[in-house]
């Protein structure tokens, strides 16, 4: 499939998101859209899968013009989409979620055995593993996105669309999703990939379109170097290096000890893990996914409780605290899944900024929300975090996912706090927005916060870490230098310590 895109533009009143956007896909080529967050690059596929309608602009396919007033048009017309926002059924098994609107049926019954073997026959081809009677809402965030690519490549799919497809896939994930993604360009798929991960797109790309507010801004290519892409991103020159001095930490202001949590089995996925973190220092948690990193930032913040073992927040045992006293008492808290635990979508942009500080003076007034006050905080929040939407009182869940995640940092920023967990916290973001979060975890050390640091980055953990704990199996199995080679921090991270190397 040949896709041409002739001065697309897409208005919301006098908000221009797309502006006359130009873009030719040709058959078989991985074509890589960049740009920030917010730059118009979701509304642009949106248009182009028939959930928005263009205000100007056409649509060809091998040269003909289309117009989708619908997803099942563009499906009908042979294309895909995997969306940055999962749009799957929680209640539903995976299988039901893949037929969903195009069910497999006998004499008008929906024949279930039919959908299940549909999956393992596409999942098995595109070395998607899935469990085809798993419910979707049990399922961890990067086996739902394989979910939805299996959907999507489900129909006669001839061009796939993928819509930040990795913000939320482990490093081993990703490579196996950008194999993947070659393999089907190989088999003369047309793929448009967006993102704003410079490495990836380096990596996997045939050609490079950068959209910046709206506009494209160039066109180039993967042997162009990381820095020219992203100046070209942001429109000014990004540094890609953490720059911080030494740390010089003070007092314990976490302390965790032999903490034990368990899993709804009983089994334990925290089995006695000690951690301490400083005043004025960034401890980072290094680990493949699914070693405990999530309970462990849970059960701090207090939404999973401990069985064994207890936690010190500065000082005072919190062990059996509520959130809300946790975070009274100087927590600060950013959640991996800003969509699950991070914003509340009906919700306004300043709702969501004040979310955890609203009864709090000056904000609340004998117990009445002061609006003007709210809307200041927000106002200043927007600015400082340049968190890109219409205003205050739109509804986080008109945002960008990198914008949503702006509106956490820029809520666990904008107040008190003397220790704070960031989990993820540069997770679908953009270079520019990278640069600015870490600037600011180095700020807040030094001036004397706590940070604990999970990411699925091992470049992140290095980079902004003082010292690097390794978590495996629900433990920590070994704290090193930052400065400590990467394949000794990689066979810590499976579970082999120093002795069993030598």
């Amino acid at each position: 499939m040949r896709l041409e895109l002739r001065g697309l533009t897409k208005k919301f009143g006098d908000f221009v998101a797309d502006d006359a956007i130009d873009l030719v896909v040709e058959p078989g080529r991985i074509h890589a859209v960049l740009g920030e967050n917010g730059a118009g690059k979701s509304t642009l596929m949106n248009m182009l899968y028939g959930i928005l309608e263009p205000t100007e602009g056409q649509i060809l396919i091998d040269g003909a013009p289309v117009r989708f007033r619908s997803p099942g048009d563009a499906i009908a017309a042979g294309i895909g989409m995997v969306h940055q926002h999962f749009k799957l059924v929680g209640p539903f098994s995976v299988a039901d979620n893949v037929q969903l609107g195009r069910e497999h049926a006998k004499a008008g019954i929906i024949d279930r055995g039919a959908a299940r073997r549909a999956v393992r026959e596409v999942s098995q081809r595109f070395g998607l593993a899935l469990d085809p009677d798993a419910l979707c809402e049990n399922l961890p965030v990067g086996v739902q996105q394989r979910v939805e690519i299996v959907k999507a490549l489900s129909g006669p799919t001839e061009l796939l669309i993928l819509d930040e497809p990795t913000a939320v896939l482990t490093p081993p994930e990703v490579a196996e999703l950008l194999a993947i993604m070659r393999k089907l360009a190989d088999s003369g798929m047309s793929i448009i990939f967006i993102s704003h991960k410079l490495k990836e797109v380096k990596a996997v790309a045939d050609t490079i379109t950068v959209i910046r507010r709206g506009k494209v801004v160039a066109e180039a290519s993967p042997t162009d170097s990381e820095a020219e892409l992203a100046a070209a991103m942001v429109g000014r020159e990004v540094t890609l290096t953490v720059d911080k001095t030494p740390a010089e930490p003070g007092a314990t202001a976490l302390a965790i000890t032999d903490l034990t949590v368990l899993d709804e089995r009983g089994l334990p996925v925290l089995n006695g893990l000690n951690l301490t973190v400083r005043a004025g220092e960034i401890v980072g948690l290094a680990g493949v996914e699914g070693n405990g990193q999530t309970e462990l930032a849970r059960a701090v913040l207090g939404t999973l409780t401990a069985a064994g073992g207890s936690i010190e927040l500065l000082g005072t045992e919190v062990t059996r605290w509520q959130p809300a006293r946790r975070i009274a008492a100087g927590l600060g808290y950013i959640p991996e899944d800003r969509g699950r635990d991070g914003v509340v979508g009906d919700f306004t942009v300043a709702e969501n900024i004040v979310l955890n500080q609203y009864r709090d003076a000056p904000l609340s007034r004998r117990g009445v929300v002061d609006e003007t006050a709210v809307r200041d905080i927000a106002v200043k929040a927007i600015a400082e975090f340049d968190i890109r939407t219409q205003g205050p009182g739109e509804h986080v869940s008109a945002l960008s996912g990198g914008n949503q995640q702006k509106v956490v940092i820029a809520r666990e920023f904008s107040r008190p706090r003397k220790v704070i967990v960031a989990a993820q916290p540069t997770r679908g973001v953009d270079i520019g927005a990278i640069e600015f979060i870490h600037a600011r975890l180095v700020a807040e050390r030094d001036a004397g916060t706590a940070v604990l640091l999970i990411s699925a980055e091992l470049d992140e953990i290095l980079a902004l870490s003082d010292r690097v704990a390794v978590i495996f199996d629900g433990r920590i199995v070994g704290e090193v230098s930052p400065d400590r080679p990467r394949s000794e921090v990689g066979q810590l991270m499976i579970g082999h310590t120093p002795a069993e190397n030598e």
